[in-house]
């Protein structure tokens, strides 16, 4: 795309964004949005499922994945350093209708994390406040809803919500503050291990074979994604688009990091068999570890924060991508306005917003359902990038790339390829068609198959004759003008 095409990309989309975040900004947005609140709360699970060893494998074999599929993105934004991500990839690569696809596939795995945060705060406050769940609402899969719980998670999601709205340097901010206080707590758990740890109750090593191993790993892709959230702020980050890229693998590596120590901490902390009876197992093994509760409510403040960090990240990144989306022409022009003021997608923040704060009213029932929807969404979008960087690697060998990953002429291609197939893999095993499968539940496809048949509808809608290419936006944003005038 020409200087004088990206100008006139950017003065449609409302004259752009403002540049504010530096190199710990940025990788504190994708390493943040990578721990959320899960690592609290599904610890005993993963151990019970696969065993220790079973779940750090897991979790490597996950991660190892996702770092070749960030490895991807990381040449990607270099090459295309604009807000959306995906977005801007895809459309060069595979043209209008495959752009909106994963980059509406990718949206709802974005709010769905989002939405899950909200759900996760009052779970996670009624641990410091037992008397929250105040005047009964309705019951939702066996669970209660009280309205009072439910409003604290109505109330966050208000508040983030206003806080992405003043200014990406705000929101970075908090982000930065907030993920020093997680790798303080990754410490701490990395100490307890050592201090009161027993190599013995890290038994079994394996359990739940093949099918325990898969399970885990089905939920690596949720709970990795978020170094993608980077590319999506690419336009506010003051930083070299080479560097853009290496940050995007370092923040996978991080969380490889941060989750193997989870675990292995954690197991060490009780037998196997006194799993099952902790409901927040990490918080409370730092308590055994350390012999004071004390610790194990620092835990649920880690918790928190990595609740914080995950909404926050993830509302960026899906503001973004709707934003880029809607100036494209591709959904509602409604979702590309920026405020006049702080230069933020307000519109599309206050709609992502209102349906995080509509979650809670759904109960914990809704994270589980949350999570295996937003799944395999967001492993489409991933396979849709790696086949993209294949094409353009293919069509345009000459294009611009500022980060070219592989050294040799044929290194990066072997990388797109393993993490094509790798991704294609990854996304066979939501599909109930092996006994390994993941289960998920019907809610889960429902909610899947909806927010798709959506996109698909916006999909068709587009008008065609719109080639791939290096001007496929623009082509797009001139058609879309002149079926407007009409």
């Amino acid at each position: 795309m020409s200087q004088s095409e990206s100008q006139t990309i950017t003065e449609d989309r409302g004259h752009g964004f403002v540049r504010a975040l530096g190199t710990v900004d940025a990788l504190f947005i994708g390493f943040g949005a990578m721990i959320g609140f899960g690592w609290v709360v599904l610890t005993g699970e993963w151990l019970n499922g696969a065993g220790t060893l079973g779940a750090i494998i897991a979790f490597a074999v996950g991660g190892i994945i996702m770092c070749f599929v960030g490895t991807v993105y990381s040449e990607m934004v270099a090459a295309m350093p604009h807000a959306g991500g995906e977005h801007n990839y895809l459309i060069r690569a595979m043209g209008p209708r495959v752009s909106l696809f994963g980059s509406w596939a990718i949206t709802g795995g974005y709010i769905s994390v989002v939405m899950f945060e909200a759900v996760s705060v009052p779970k996670t406050a009624v641990y410091l406040f037992p008397n929250l769940e105040q005047i009964k609402l309705w019951n939702v899969a066996g669970f209660d809803v009280y309205l009072t719980w439910a409003l604290v998670g109505t109330i966050t999601a208000i508040i983030i919500a206003f806080v992405n709205i003043r200014g990406v340097k705000i929101a970075s901010m908090v982000q930065t503050f907030v993920v020093w206080f997680l790798i303080i707590v990754g410490l701490m758990l990395l100490t307890g291990g050592f201090v009161g740890g027993k190599l013995e109750n890290t038994e079994p090593l394996f359990t739940g074979g093949g099918a325990g191993f898969i399970g885990v790993m089905a939920v690596v892709p949720f709970l990795f994604v978020g170094f993608d959230v980077i590319p999506q702020s690419a336009e506010e980050v003051k930083l070299p688009p080479a560097k853009i890229g290496k940050l995007v693998v370092l923040s996978v590596v991080m969380a490889i990091v941060f989750y193997i120590i989870i675990i292995g901490t954690t197991s060490m902390a009780m037998p196997a068999s006194q799993l099952g009876t902790h409901d927040l197992v990490t918080a409370d093994a730092l308590s055994i570890m350390f012999d004071s509760t004390v610790w194990g409510k620092i835990v649920i403040a880690g918790g928190l924060a990595g609740i914080i960090t995950s909404w926050n990240a993830f509302l960026m990144g899906s503001s973004r991508l709707m934003w880029a989306m809607a100036a494209a022409g591709m959904i509602p022009k409604w979702f590309g306005k920026l405020h006049p003021k702080y230069r933020t997608p307000s519109n599309a923040i206050i709609f992502i917003g209102i349906l995080s704060a509509i979650a809670p009213f759904f109960g914990t029932a809704a994270l589980g359902w949350i999570v295996d929807a937003g799944s395999p969404a967001i492993v489409i979008a991933y396979f849709l990038v790696s086949v993209g960087f294949l094409v353009l690697r293919k069509r345009e060998p000459n294009m611009e790339r500022p980060l070219r990953i592989g050294g040799a002429r044929n290194g990066g291609v072997i990388i797109g390829v393993i993490s094509s197939v790798l991704t294609f893999i990854l996304f066979i095993l939501y599909i109930p068609i092996t006994p390994v499968s993941a289960q998920l539940a019907w809610q889960s496809w429902v909610g899947f198959a909806v927010w798709l048949l959506v996109g698909i509808w916006f999909m068709f809608r587009l008008p065609t004759g719109i080639k791939a290419g290096p001007n496929a936006e623009t082509e797009l944003l001139a058609k879309v003008k002149s079926l407007r005038k009409k």
